[in-house]
């Protein structure tokens, strides 16, 4: 524990050091608020209570507001609801070409394992090609969203040879179990507690289509004005990160502990991911550039973007 307490204090040591044009308005900055879901890196950071020890010395404080999908979180940073928060790689996608602002801050490693098409066994459907014809739930603009893309090309259909039904997570988990429809793309923690309750077939998982990260956001003027607080929570999922590669038969519980989500799916969803958090590189900015081109030939969203126009460069880099 002395360890992780140290390099909290390092963290928000070198990030008391940050200089901008915003610092005058640091000052003002007394709570922090963060946007989270109910699974991944922010969650064992909220469970160790890693940001709040790290921005206590600044005498800001943290609340912590929870969303079911990443596009109403994308919302409520464009209009400064919060101020940081961690989504899927369509979110900010879909964000940025309505004009939303919010900038790219950290990137964190994809859902790996853990985002998923799946249908019932008893569905008679054993693969992506099964699905031309068929109603398959997802989240608009959701990282889910960009698997079922993916995954439909890549089996030689396209989006139109299905019929999507738009429903947030907790809907489409109840359309899924009373056989509304067909088929469910869906990330964890609610992909792990399908699986536990339904053992369904997997049609395909994120990494075999997709080359994607999620990513920490956080409201475009907020990081201008308070860049120390900003690289302060960075350093603190860092060290959340470190804790958890270092404590993996504890994840499942600190997870549970938080979210609520049943045991046995939060085990399930922490065995298969992986924790980090590092700078967008140009390799990244590549891959979701991709991404939002896809997007956009496809006319999901309004306008073509420039990925690298809202990524956040911190002052004196």
């Amino acid at each position: 524990m002395f360890s992780v307490t140290r390099r909290i204090f390092t963290a928000g040591l070198l990030a008391a050091t940050v200089l901008g044009a915003g610092a005058a308005h640091a000052a003002d900055l007394k709570e922090l608020k963060i946007g989270y879901q109910k699974t991944g890196l922010p969650v064992i950071a909220r469970q160790q209570q890693l940001i709040e020890k790290a921005l206590e010395p600044q005498g800001i404080t943290v609340s912590w507001v929870e969303f079911t999908a990443g596009p109403p979180l994308v919302e409520a940073l464009n209009v400064g609801a919060i101020n940081v928060g961690w989504t899927g790689d369509a979110p900010p996608i879909f964000g940025q070409s309505a004009g939303s602002a919010i900038v790219y801050v950290a990137a964190l490693p994809g859902n790996v394992g853990g985002e998923a098409i799946v249908a019932k066994a008893e569905s008679g459907i054993k693969s992506v090609a099964d699905l031309k014809g068929k109603k398959v739930a997802v989240g608009k603009g959701t990282s889910a969203h960009n698997l079922l893309i993916a995954a439909l090309e890549k089996n030689g259909l396209t989006f139109d040879q299905i019929e999507p039904v738009y429903l947030a997570p907790a809907d489409a988990a109840a359309a899924f179990a009373s056989d509304k429809v067909d088929a469910w793309s869906i990330w964890d923690p609610f992909l792990a507690i399908a699986e536990t309750r339904y053992t369904p077939t997997v049609l395909v998982r994120s990494p075999e289509v997709l080359k994607v990260n999620t990513y920490f956001l956080s409201n475009r003027d907020f990081a201008k004005e308070n860049p120390a607080a900003v690289t302060t929570v960075v350093g603190a999922l860092k060290v959340a990160a470190e804790w958890a590669d270092a404590n993996r038969d504890k994840v499942a519980a600190a997870l549970h502990e938080v979210t609520g989500v049943p045991l046995e799916a939060q085990t399930l969803a922490a065995n298969r991911a992986e924790f980090g958090i590092f700078p967008i590189t140009d390799e990244i900015i590549a891959n979701q550039q991709a991404t939002a081109n896809r997007f956009y030939k496809l006319k999901l969203i309004p306008n073509a973007i420039k990925i690298a126009d809202a990524v956040w460069t911190p002052p004196g880099n």
